[in-house]
C-alpha cells in the first residue's frame, strides 16, 4: 500500500470521535496517521496533531493530495462526506464511512479508559507498596521526636530546650515530606493534556519515592543524565511507568546491588534506560516480560501489571520500552520516547 509497509491513514473530522481515532492510531506499530482535518480550525484533535506533527488543516481535499493515504477514515457527524470522499479519494485508498468510524471511535474510547483503569489498578498496588515502607520511614523521625520530647520536658537551659526543639522540628518536617510526596502521587489526578515532562525530573522523583520503599542502604544508585529535551506527555503517567521499573529494578536485586540511571538524545528520540546488577532474566521469559499478569514473584508479591503497563504508556507517546538480559549480568530496560518537536533541545 502506497510503497510502505505501513498503512498509511487521513481521520477527516477532529472532534471527540476524530481525537480518540488519533490517539489510538498513534500507537498502532503498523500505522502512520498522515493527516486530520476539520472544517472547524479549533478542533481538539488538532491541538493533539500539533504536539505530534501530524499535518492537519481546514482542506481535506488539499491534505489528500499532498499525503495520499491507504485508508480514510470519516470521523464527521455528516454522512454525506461518504460520498464526498468517495468521489475525491486518490484511486488505491479505502473510506472507513461514518457509522463504522462511530463504531471504531467507541472502541476506541472504551481502550482509552480500560488502560486508564489499569494504570490506576497498578498505581493503588504500588501506593501499598509505598505504604508498607513508609511506616518504617515514618517511625524513625516519631521515635526521634518522642525521646528528645523527653529531654524538653526535663531540661531546663534555655540552649538545651532549643536545641531538642530543633531537632523535633526536623524530624517533624521530615514526615511532613513523606506524607507530602505519598499524598502528590496517590491523589495526581490524570491530565487531559499534554505537558512538556523533563525526564530527567521524573527519573530523579521516581527514585526519590522508591527510596521511602525498595531502595535499601546497599543499593547505589548512579545516574548519568544527558542534557535533553522534553517530551511531551502527562507527568503521572511518566511518573509511574519510571517508578515501576525502577521498583522492578530494585527488587530484582532483591536489596544489594547498583542502579544506574542514563538519558540521552538520539535522532529525535529521548533515551532513558534503567539498568540493575542482578541476576538477569532468563532468555524464555524476555518474550513474554511485558505480557499482562505475566509475574515470576511468588502470589501475592506482585499484580504482573507493572512492565505491561510500561510498556502500553510508552506506546501510547508513540515510543517504545525494550529489555537486554544475560543471565547473571542484569538487565537493561531502555525507554524511546519522541522529544518535544517544539523545543530547541531537540533539534540539537
Amino acid at each position: 500500500m502506497g510503497g510502505s509497509s505501513k498503512i498509511r491513514i487521513v481521520v477527516v473530522g477532529a472532534g471527540t470521535v476524530g481525537s480518540s481515532l488519533l490517539e489510538l492510531l498513534k500507537s498502532e506499530r503498523g500505522v502512520e496517521v498522515v493527516g486530520i482535518t476539520d472544517i472547524d480550525p479549533q478542533a481538539p484533535g488538532f491541538r493533539f496533531a500539533q504536539l505530534f506533527g501530524i499535518p492537519h488543516g481546514t482542506d481535506t481535499r488539499e491534505l489528500l493530495t499532498q499525503h495520499p493515504p491507504d485508508l480514510i477514515i470519516n470521523a464527521t457527524n455528516d454522512p454525506a462526506m461518504d460520498t464526498d470522499l468517495q468521489l475525491h479519494k486518490p484511486d488505491h485508498a479505502q473510506v472507513l464511512g461514518q457509522m463504522a468510524s462511530r463504531l471504531l471511535g467507541g472502541l476506541a474510547h472504551h481502550e482509552r479508559e480500560l488502560r486508564d483503569h489499569l494504570i490506576q489498578t497498578e498505581k493503588m498496588a504500588t501506593i501499598g507498596t509505598l505504604v508498607a515502607g513508609i511506616s518504617h520511614e515514618i517511625n524513625n523521625p516519631l521515635y526521634i521526636m518522642m525521646g528528645f520530647s523527653e529531654h524538653v520536658r526535663d531540661e531546663t537551659r534555655d540552649e538545651g530546650i532549643r536545641k531538642y526543639a530543633d531537632a523535633i522540628l526536623q524530624a517533624g518536617r521530615r514526615i511532613a515530606d513523606i506524607v507530602r510526596d505519598l499524598n502528590i502521587f496517590a491523589q495526581q489526578p490524570r491530565s487531559e493534556t499534554l505537558d512538556e515532562v523533563d525526564i530527567n525530573q521524573r527519573l530523579a522523583e521516581a527514585v526519590k519515592m522508591a527510596r521511602r520503599t525498595t531502595i535499601q542502604d546497599d543499593v547505589s544508585v548512579v545516574t548519568q543524565y544527558g542534557s535533553v529535551a522534553p517530551i511531551r506527555g502527562r507527568p503521572d503517567e511518566i511518573l509511574q511507568l519510571f517508578l515501576n521499573l525502577v521498583s522492578n529494578a530494585v527488587q530484582a536485586m532483591e536489596g544489594r546491588g547498583t542502579l544506574t540511571l542514563t538519558t540521552q538524545s538520539f535522532d529525535g528520540y529521548i533515551l532513558a534506560t534503567i539498568k540493575d546488577t542482578g541476576p538477569g532474566i532468563p532468555p524464555h521469559h524476555l518474550a513474554r516480560i511485558f505480557d499482562p499478569f505475566f509475574t515470576t514473584k511468588e502470589p501475592g508479591k506482585g499484580t504482573g501489571l507493572g512492565l505491561h503497563i510500561v510498556r502500553e504508556i510508552v506506546r501510547g507517546y508513540g515510543g517504545e520500552v525494550t529489555v537486554d538480559s544475560t543471565p547473571g549480568e542484569g538487565a537493561v530496560f531502555t525507554v524511546k520516547l519522541p522529544a518535544d518537536s517544539g523545543s530547541p533541545a531537540s533539534t540539537k
